[in-house]
């Protein structure tokens, strides 16, 4: 009689590939999937009635800032409670690795920290640390072109000289021989805006010998949306690269409608080069605050403020009549702070994550007391929202978009898929009742509807708390990406 240490009984099967589910055991020895199928003789350690629930792949988080929670918060409740049990990190060009730096970190490399958190002069400590001090989930990390430019030039507000690009290919080269998965840029922030394009190819030539993948938030999500997605699909075709675009989406009112005309781009487009996006499923992004953001907004909420910490969850249009100043000086005494913006339309929104290659990432940002409802929402949401309750996709098309496609396209080996030999990052949720519970006024509440949650064969959420095991994995570049 067989013998395993989890049996998943009677569970429907939503295997990630994206096929129909099926009614199925799931057995599990050690850290991998060891059969599926009708289990009913085998026993277990540990036996768990899965009866009217679904088991998936756990989920896969494609676009996260977690680089400093995965340290200083390790059980990830955030994420776990949401059944997501491996997070891409270093996304928007910022990274924790390579910079070490004393003063305030330029902003939005804030988002992840203070000084003391970059202290890695370059990524193989950083992922050392991870290995030594592992979370709950298991973690992909990008270096962060950002933060190379913080760490090799004197000032930001030109092009990088050829020995500046030379030593940011050297730190690129050694992240990747560290393990590192690719390059990530954030052309619209500050820190990136006059990086021309031939700085961004050079630099990300480096990661082409190691086959991985170029993640950029465009540089205009706006008004030159269509010319910024060129501008991608340029990079990717001369550095000979995978590309994914970050988040996206129309940002501002005058734009709204416009993923009409890029989606379709992107699709001819990756008939010749290896091309994919992300999407989080809210109308509303959030960021640093930006006084040049606040135009294209219906409403800023602020998330964090240095200034006058009171002002987090409060709305900036309110603040600002309460002082008798304009929004844009309110938001000048306000920083260095974060908020939330109302720019996008619900219609765009559903265009993107119904376009076939779209891959779900929360794009959370962990810190501050009022946080997007993302960090702590999104796949659930998805799910609940907008499969079951709107019918934009199947189920297992919904499972698929977070599981089986994400790992392809991340060059994931056994992840992704519930099949035998896989490893055992597992979800068991209630399709009839999964749902983001939180908002912009309660972000930070769990979700409803999942039920238990295994990384590495290790319980990680039962439900309402993570269970205080850290199996998580460092999951270093093994092959070609995209």
């Amino acid at each position: 009689m067989a013998s395993f240490d989890l049996i998943i009984r009677g569970g429907r099967v939503i295997d990630g590939s994206g096929r129909a589910s099926f009614v199925a055991d799931v057995a599990v020895r050690g850290a991998r999937i060891a059969e599926v199928g009708d289990l009913k003789d085998a026993t277990a350690d540990e036996i768990v009635d899965a009866g009217g629930k679904a088991v998936s792949p756990g989920f896969i988080d494609v676009h996260t800032h977690d680089d400093r929670m995965l340290l200083s918060d390790p059980d990830m409740a955030p994420k776990v409670s949401q059944g997501v049990t491996t997070v891409v990190i270093g996304n928007c060009g910022i990274s924790l690795a390579p910079l070490i730096t004393e003063s305030r970190p330029t902003p939005p490399l804030d988002l992840l920290g203070d000084a003391a958190w970059y202290r890695y002069p370059s990524f193989d400590p950083y992922l050392h640390e991870l290995d030594r001090r592992p979370a709950a989930t298991n973690v992909i990390a990008l270096v962060g072109h950002q933060t190379l430019r913080v760490g090799v030039m004197d000032a930001l507000d030109r092009a990088a000289t050829p020995a500046e690009i030379a030593e940011m290919k050297v730190r690129v080269t050694e992240a990747m021989q560290a393990g590192a998965s690719g390059l990530s840029t954030g052309l619209f922030y500050p820190p990136a805006r006059s990086a021309p394009t031939d700085e961004v190819v050079a630099v990300a030539e480096a990661v082409t010998p190691f086959g991985g993948i170029y993640a950029t938030h465009l540089r205009n999500e706006g008004p030159q949306l269509e010319e910024s997605v060129e501008e991608a699909l340029e990079i990717g075709r001369r550095a000979a690269i995978a590309v994914v675009l970050s988040h996206h989406k129309a940002s501002g009112k005058a734009s709204h409608g416009k993923v009409a005309r890029t989606l379709p781009r992107i699709a001819e487009a990756a008939k010749t080069q290896p091309v994919s996006l992300d999407v989080y499923p809210y109308n509303a992004s959030s960021t640093v605050l930006l006084p040049e953001r606040l135009e294209d907004a219906s409403k800023v909420l602020i998330t964090w403020s240095e200034r006058m910490p009171d002002a987090s969850g409060r709305d900036l249009a309110e603040l600002a009549a309460e002082n008798g100043v304009s929004i844009v000086e309110m938001a000048e005494r306000l920083m260095p702070a974060g908020a939330i913006y109302f720019a996008m339309a619900e219609d765009d929104v559903q265009r993107v994550l119904r376009f076939d290659g779209a891959m779900i990432g929360s794009d959370g940002l962990p810190g501050g007391e009022m946080p997007h409802p993302r960090l702590w929402g999104t796949f659930p949401r998805v799910l609940g929202h907008y499969s079951r309750d709107l019918g934009l996709m199947p189920l297992e098309e919904a499972v698929r978009r977070m599981t089986g496609l994400s790992a392809s396209k991340f060059g994931l080996v056994d992840r992704g898929l519930l099949r035998e030999g896989a490893f055992a990052d597992l979800v068991i949720f209630d399709p009839a009742t999964v749902i983001d519970r939180a908002t912009f006024e309660q972000p930070a509440t769990p979700a409803a509807g999942i039920e238990a949650v295994y990384v590495n064969g290790k319980p990680v959420w039962r439900p309402s708390a993570p269970t205080g095991e850290l199996p998580g994995r460092v999951l270093r570049r093994t092959g070609r990406i995209g």
